[in-house]
């Protein structure tokens, strides 16, 4: 196919894209100076929605409320919008999520607690590429808890497998801490067939949720997941730092043990007691006063998602990445480029990752001209296509940025 063949097909598939509309609800959408922007999965784009919604809740919340605010209504917003992230993206009932923290803390949190559930047993599984935060907690927790780490070994152009996962638990595992969506290739874990092998092991699972949530629709109740945490600066475009959510399915609730007590999730917050008797239900994994200015960019997202319906960004999700692996083949398959993500849709995220050689050098000069995806060790170049943001001549642009920079010799 030819340069302009692709640009046909992207502007076909953008003219049949029934989202295409949601495009123009971000900001930027229309800048001039990002020319393609194919980071998503890393950090969403505001939207337009956000930018009218911040300024009136310093004037009218903060500003003419004050301290009277959090009686109101921000004291109850960790949970609300924690049962909107249940509802509209995780297939979780309400009182299962809440927000809090950040992806990192509640990691910790939610291992702490499902090891508290298992006492006698001294084993934590894990991937050994999963993303850093969740090995460096897991190594931490383990080493000051005097536990033995086993690793699942997957393909790095892939993920763990049923039978992988299956060949690391053993009569002393705990906990098994995975991401559904592998941070580097997109692989899709099964979730439901390895959380029943690890519930037939007698452990518990955590699923790491950051590179699906907002994306890939996630059913935590039916597939009988235990724990789950996520960000929700990527596909739910909170903004930098947004605060983190947190599941627990309801059946672990009246026992749930996590460690960092904090006076917000005690059962009585302002009857300062001298003693920590934790709240009922899923408060009890709040500990600090909430980040609500965080939480704000977060509600104008799950309005929109929940306006289209997560089964209509998950297709536009398969269509935008299978198009990206198409034009990557194309343009850059005889120079070499391999795609380090699974060719099978159903088993692929909302991004992909590009290996070569050369990638390390080239994204310095891309970015410089507005073409943003980024860049992943040893020499990935991971394109973030967040369905409702991107349209498919965006990404073909990116993608054609990126052939261009290929060095002269692999052209050849």
């Amino acid at each position: 196919m030819t340069n302009d063949s692709l640009l046909a097909r992207a502007r076909t598939l953008d003219a049949e894209d029934p989202l295409a509309s949601c495009r123009a609800l971000f900001e930027g959408h229309d800048d001039d100076a990002i020319a393609a922007y194919l980071d998503g999965n890393s950090l969403g784009r505001p939207l337009r929605a956000t930018t009218e919604h911040l300024p009136e809740f310093v004037r009218k919340q903060w500003g003419g409320r004050l301290i009277r605010g959090w009686d109101e209504e921000w004291l109850q917003l960790p949970q609300r919008i924690g049962d909107r992230i249940g509802r509209v993206v995780l297939g979780a009932a309400d009182g299962e999520c809440v927000v809090a923290d950040s992806t990192s803390v509640l990691l910790y949190k939610v291992i702490r607690a499902a090891l508290a559930a298992r006492p006698g047993r001294t084993g934590i599984v894990i991937e050994r590429d999963n993303f850093p935060t969740d090995r460096f907690i897991v190594e931490g927790i383990a080493a000051d808890r005097g536990l033995a780490v086993h690793w699942v070994e997957a393909a790095y152009d892939a993920g763990p497998t049923p039978e992988e996962v299956a060949g690391a638990l053993g009569p002393d595992t705990a906990v098994v801490v995975l991401s559904h969506v592998a941070y580097r290739s997109a692989h899709i874990a099964d979730m439901e067939a390895i959380t029943r092998l690890v519930h037939e092991a007698g452990a518990l699972i955590v699923w790491d949720l950051s590179h699906s949530v907002g994306s890939v629709p996630v059913r935590l109740d039916a597939c009988g997941a235990d724990f789950a945490v996520g960000c929700s600066y990527k596909y739910l475009n909170g903004g930098p730092g947004a605060p983190a959510w947190a599941y627990v399915a309801r059946r672990h609730l009246a026992d749930l043990v996590q460690p960092i007590q904090g006076w917000l999730g005690s059962a009585d917050p302002f009857g300062m007691g001298s003693s920590y008797q934790p709240a009922d239900g899923i408060r009890r994994m709040i500990s600090g006063t909430p980040p609500i200015l965080g939480m704000l960019a977060l509600q104008d997202m799950l309005d929109l998602i929940e306006g289209v319906g997560i089964e209509a960004v998950r297709a536009k999700s398969v269509k935008l990445t299978s198009f990206a692996i198409e034009a990557v083949d194309e343009l850059m398959g005889p120079a070499g480029v391999n795609v380090a993500s699974p060719r099978d849709a159903a088993q692929r995220g909302s991004h992909i990752t590009i290996d070569h050689e050369s990638f390390r050098t080239v994204l310095p000069g891309l970015w410089k001209d507005g073409v943003i995806p980024d860049f992943r060790n040893p020499d990935g170049l991971r394109l973030g296509l967040s369905p409702l943001s991107t349209s498919f001549e965006e990404t073909l642009i990116g993608i054609r940025a990126i052939a261009d920079r290929l060095p002269a010799k692999v052209l050849d």
